[in-house]
């Protein structure tokens, strides 16, 4: 038996419960990991709300660091001892343990601690994969980052700047601009106060940028494609602010000719090789400095809901992980 975060409705954060469930034995091709700390995302709001829909009663998180306890018998990767993290499916990360597919997991070297790791992989992972291959962010490019303060934002802001761009963020509330400025950004407008369109165009000259990051959603959508210059890339990664509404393709045409993606991590690190390469460029923009990690706001396993509401509110800022007592 193990202790679990389950939820058999989707709503709001009071239907997390702690519950006994069982755990078998590794399989074949698993590892039992034995978290010391678990992340705290927004995909796991998505998944509590029914927004991303999940068959119930389920587990909820994506994302753990630990030790390996043991192995199934076909495992090669890790070995019990290890350090390890992961951040991927299937969910059920808010546990004392869980049996991972080895294929998933990351060994983490020894300047990275675990508390660290379950708050930036998932994240720092994202962070690559959309400055790295979703638009490969080089020197000088103007980008428009939105939610600078949170928890991919933070990380992603550092990475853009030390790439040599010129990072435009947007925060929720003016309190949050001295952060987001800490972080390397040179323009930082409030999205609650501010034209953020109208702003992109004045720092740009009126060119706009040639590239948007939103997790935002909703209340941002049209802000980005209005700050993008013509041929430029929309990249929608989150919905914070609820999905996106129905859009007639035309409109993106009617803009500059723009470009649409909504990625996801799972199609950049789909391979063993594709992980490692992404973790390793992670862990050496940490090692070298270039991307600082604030050590993480802490709440207990028990305390999951408390969690969710601290991240629902938007006015945190950094990561929260949970640690099984």
């Amino acid at each position: 038996m193990t202790h679990a975060i389950r939820f058999e409705k989707i709503g709001g954060p009071e239907v997390l419960t702690l519950q006994d469930i069982d755990l078998p034995p590794p399989g074949a091709h698993e590892a039992r990991v034995r978290h010391t700390a678990i992340g705290v995302n927004f995909i796991d709001i998505y998944h509590r709300t029914g927004l991303y829909k999940l068959p119930l009663p389920a587990g909820l998180g994506m994302e753990a660091a630990g030790v390996v306890e043991s192995i199934g018998p076909q495992v090669t990767r890790v070995a019990p001892g290890d350090r390890v993290a992961y951040a991927s499916a299937p969910v059920g990360a808010y546990s004392e343990a869980a049996n991972i597919a080895a294929t998933r997991l990351v060994k983490l070297p020894d300047g990275v601690t675990d508390d660290i790791a379950a708050a930036s992989l998932l994240k720092g992972l994202t962070a690559h994969y959309l400055l790295r291959r979703t638009y490969a962010v080089k020197k000088g490019d103007h980008i428009l980052f939105h939610a600078a303060a949170g928890g991919v934002g933070m990380l992603a802001v550092q990475w853009a700047r030390s790439l040599g761009a010129v990072v435009i963020a947007t925060v929720g509330s003016h309190e949050k601009v001295p952060f987001a400025q800490n972080l390397g950004a040179a323009h930082v407008i409030v999205s609650r106060t501010e034209n953020i369109a109208g702003r992109v165009r004045e720092i740009t000259g009126g060119k706009g940028v040639p590239v948007v990051y939103d997790s935002i959603g909703r209340d941002t959508f049209m802000a980005s494609l209005d700050s993008l210059a013509p041929l430029g890339l929309f990249v929608s990664f989150g919905n914070a602010s609820g999905p996106l509404p129905p859009f007639d393709a035309s409109i993106l045409a009617q803009k500059g000719s723009l470009y649409f993606t909504r990625p996801t991590l799972a199609n950049y690190v789909s391979t063993p090789a594709e992980l490692d390469a992404a973790a390793a460029e992670l862990f050496d923009v940490i090692a070298r400095g270039a991307v600082r990690v604030r050590p993480p706001k802490k709440f207990s396993l028990a305390q999951a809901a408390d969690a969710h509401r601290a991240i629902e509110s938007r006015q945190t800022t950094g990561s929260l992980v949970l640690v099984p007592d």
